[in-house]
């Protein structure tokens, strides 16, 4: 079989190389897929592997994951029943390989009101990968709520401690 380098093959060759030249520089920022923010994990990221989770189902390790979220940010936590009007809630799922690695992310309700709690919430969560590896599970899936005070402050659904009546 002739294969010759026609202008046509060439410009296919090009948009290959491309194409694989710009995922390849993606990776090396620092973000994942699914990001709306430039947020990295900055100085922060221990890269220790932290204790693994027995979950035997995603609902399961949303409690695994929140812990860990929560022991990687203590002094953010907010202590006690949230205030009854939030500055933001957003929704997010966290894409996990087997080892606790975050793959990618999915916003299910992003707080657009607000980026800058859009970037510290994806800085927290690649700061605090890998996540407990999913011993039973394998790469898992964890989707949770951020509750997020006008302080910076936050609370997960998972582990919340409930949210003041408004009058």
């Amino acid at each position: 079989m002739n294969r010759q380098l026609t202008p046509r093959r060439l410009a296919w060759a090009a948009s290959v190389l491309s194409s694989a030249l710009w995922l390849a520089g993606c990776g090396s920022t620092g973000t994942v897929p699914g990001q709306l923010s430039d947020a990295s994990p900055g100085r922060g990221a221990s890269g220790a592997v932290p204790r693994a989770s027995n979950a035997a189902t995603a609902r399961e390790y949303r409690r695994d994951a929140a812990r860990h979220i929560y022991e990687a940010n203590r002094s953010r936590i907010y202590g006690g029943q949230m205030p009854p009007m939030l500055y933001a809630v957003g929704t997010l799922q966290v894409n996990l390989d087997a080892g606790g690695k975050v793959l990618s992310l999915h916003w299910m309700r992003a707080p657009k009101h607000a980026p800058e709690v859009i970037a510290e919430i994806e800085r927290a969560v690649l700061q605090a990968s890998p996540f407990p590896p999913a011993t039973r599970l394998g790469a898992v899936t964890w989707t949770d709520t951020w509750l997020w005070d006008k302080s910076g402050r936050f609370q997960l659904d998972t582990l919340t401690e409930g949210q003041q009546q408004g009058d």
